[in-house]
């Protein structure tokens, strides 16, 4: 056989293989999901009815709480739109004091799950807490609307995504055809909505996407502000009742077709598809100093959003050096304390906690990074029929909800070959008895964050040129040898960014904690962290300690993944 039909015969095998881990662990645990929501008999998955579908349209109660997490939604995408578009294009188009800080404050809001964030939030503006203080009042306003809570917590942490994403396409405009359409009579105004919009609207779409799909299907957040009437919050709350009841599997099968529906209508009245620039003009020579007084209103947009956006943290960061009971109807505690971020690495429970978060996020990286590579190497390097296949189904964590991919892996263990009387029963097991979730957990990291680390090693592929490749197989080399001594060290930065990012994300997962690990031993540090919440006495105390060490290490390594990737990080925060 040729080589060509040898090097061909393997990258076709690599290929099986993914699809393969992609087949088991992505695609299937979906299907197990839509198949319990429709089967007459969910414990066998036989038959069809869409008895079950339909039951979950006539409880009111689920159809409210189906309404109020597209309200969710909504409000939070539309926020955040608004938040973070008026930002990139002062941040494209205009010089101003202060902008390289501002610009990398940017992902601050980033290193800090909303859910946690309500920790600080609910301190600030409680009953009791410090705004209240501050004026003088005792307005319950989270009380009263906890569903504008949940939004304002969530549209300041994810704005940033909306932001990079926009700020990427606003970077690829040719600056000559706003000029045209001035010289014109075109206002800026006019240009903005005719020209500007429509060129940067894919990119737009694709960081709205992910802002929608990840706030709809939101599980923390709404359980920290205890508003239950949400459709994740339902979920969660009906996990026990899998092995008896269709319901579970409908109302998440409902979730699922929700958010793929709102994708493909948001995709066919928004997503379009990008122009072609004629040109690849510098921004920089497009951008327009400001000075005096603009200048500086510029710079206060900024820091305004950034601090708006840092209130949560910093009311984590107060909570976790308050002393119990000092930080109570005051603006700033009475009397502080570092003693609670000792007790969050010393006392049994959380620590037990973070070692476990550790280890799950360390063997999510590991994998990921080895699958990400090969991967991303047949998507670059070969023309093999079916990247595309490979290609998408890579990408569908970011648009399947992390909830639907949670359920559908406890779905996952109550059938062959790990279901009851099994060979492998116990091997993975969510609701048994005596549950093992840990391979499940490092499973569901990996699947949940393969798409950074893919799009961030395939940018590095295809900035190295294969003739590299080429050039050490021709003197001799083998082709794994090749890509191991040139390519790999060629794009290590990339996989250190992507790496970085899988391990920071799965650090602070949400969805897939607080579903598959069901006891304490097994708690990872955000399952913990809502754990504590409900303790008395120090519990909120330690557990915003715990975010405060979560916040530290996310900050760590989005700057480390800001500063090896650059302006293409914001591409791997788009579907």
């Amino acid at each position: 056989m040729s080589p060509r039909l040898v090097r061909n015969l393997w990258h076709y095998g690599l290929m099986a293989g993914v699809l393969l881990i992609l087949g088991a662990f992505l695609v299937y645990p979906i299907w197990l999901t839509v198949r319990g929501g429709l089967a007459e008999d969910p414990a066998t998955g036989r038959g069809f009815t869409l008895d079950h579908v339909a039951l979950i349209f006539k409880d009111s109660r689920l159809t409210g709480g189906l309404a109020n997490s597209f309200r969710i939604a909504f409000s939070t995408t539309t926020l955040a739109i608004l938040i973070a578009l008026p930002l990139a294009v002062l941040g494209a188009r205009c010089r101003f004091p202060l902008k390289g800080v501002f610009s990398s404050l940017v992902l601050v809001p980033l290193i800090l799950p909303p859910f946690v964030g309500a920790i600080g939030i609910r301190a600030i503006l409680g009953r009791q807490g410090a705004f209240n203080a501050l004026l003088g009042t005792e307005f319950d306003i989270l009380g009263q609307a906890k569903f504008w809570g949940v939004v304002g917590v969530q549209a300041l942490s994810l704005y940033p995504i909306i932001y990079l994403n926009a700020s990427a396409a606003l970077a690829n405009l040719d600056p000559a055809l706003g000029e045209a359409a001035e010289n014109l009579g075109a206002g800026p105004v006019r240009r903005f909505r005719r020209i500007t919009l429509p060129l940067i609207r894919p990119g737009l779409f694709a960081g709205a996407t992910i802002v929608f799909i990840w706030s709809f299907t939101e599980l923390g957040t709404p359980l920290m502000f205890d508003y239950y009437q949400a459709t994740p919050v339902q979920i969660f709350r009906s996990i026990k009742e899998v092995e008896a009841s269709a319901q579970p599997y409908a109302l998440v099968m409902v979730l699922l077709a929700s958010s793929v529906g709102c994708y493909l209508l948001g995709k066919w009245a928004f997503g379009g598809k990008a122009y072609a620039m004629y040109s690849k003009a510098s921004r920089a020579s497009g951008e327009v100093p400001l000075s005096g007084w603009r200048g500086w209103l510029a710079t206060g947009a900024f820091a305004l959003v950034t601090l708006l956006a840092v209130t949560p943290h910093l009311g984590v960061l107060l909570m976790a050096v308050s002393v119990p009971g000092a930080w109570y109807n005051s603006v700033l505690p009475e009397s502080f304390t570092l003693a609670h971020f000792g007790t969050a690495l010393s006392h049994g429970e959380s620590f037990q906690a973070i070692t476990n978060s550790l280890k799950l996020a360390t063997l999510a990286m590991i994998a990921d990074i080895g699958l990400g590579l090969v991967i991303a190497y047949l998507l670059v390097r070969t023309t093999i029929r079916g990247r595309g296949v490979l290609d998408a189904l890579c990408m569908l964590p970011l648009a399947v909800p992390g909830l639907v991919m949670a359920f559908g892996y406890v779905a996952l263990t109550l059938r062959w070959p790990f279901g009851k009387g099994d060979p492998l029963e116990g091997v993975l097991s969510v609701v048994s008895a005596e549950p093992n979730p840990v391979p499940l957990l490092v499973i569901a990291y990996a699947v949940r964050r393969l798409p950074y680390i893919v799009r961030s090693t395939v940018a590095g592929l295809e900035q190295t040129s294969g003739e590299l490749e080429e050039a050490a197989v021709n003197l001799g080399a083998s082709r794994v040898t090749a890509v191991r001594r040139v390519i790999v060290p060629l794009i290590a930065a990339n996989m250190i960014a992507g790496g970085l990012l899988v391990f920071s994300f799965s650090m602070l997962e949400v969805s897939d904690s607080l579903i598959l690990a069901q006891q304490v031993r097994h708690y990872p540090l955000t399952k913990a962290i809502l754990a504590f919440t409900g303790r008395l006495a120090d519990g909120q105390y330690i557990a915003s300690a715990m975010g405060a060490w979560g916040m530290a290490l996310l900050t760590v390594t989005l700057v480390g993944a800001s500063v090896l990737m650059g302006k293409k990080l914001g591409s791997i925060f788009r579907v």
